[in-house]
């Protein structure tokens, strides 16, 4: 059996579908906001940005969205991305993963910091 290519789930592909989660960005505006919701500690360059989208594209946790019409010119262009009902699953699939982990380094006392 081939393996699967979000199985397990990369961490760039679950950040984009939660920087999908509010609502629909062009690539640029993933890139911005994973790096704002990972304080600066995930910063997804060009290639790792477009070939997780593409995977995610195919696997159809995200879709792209017919081109958006912007007050601004030169942004006609852009492909905005939107999370799917599925997409909506998996990260959520892959947020009770992790959760589950925390709870056993907690458990194993490994954590040092605040934590959810």
């Amino acid at each position: 059996m081939p393996k699967r290519k979000l199985d397990p789930l990369p961490s760039a592909a679950f950040q984009i579908l939660l920087a999908l989660t509010g609502d629909d960005l062009h690539g640029y505006g993933i890139m911005r906001e994973v790096a704002e919701q990972t304080d600066g500690r995930m910063r997804l360059g060009p290639g790792t940005l477009y070939s997780s989208i593409q995977t995610l594209l195919e696997a159809g946790l995200i879709e792209q969205l017919d081109q958006r019409e912007t007050a601004k010119s030169g942004q006609e262009r852009r492909r905005y991305y939107r999370l799917t009902a599925a997409g909506r699953k998996l990260a959520r699939s892959e947020a009770d993963r992790l959760a589950d982990l925390l709870r056993v380094a907690r458990a194993k006392k490994i954590l040092r910091g605040e934590y959810v």
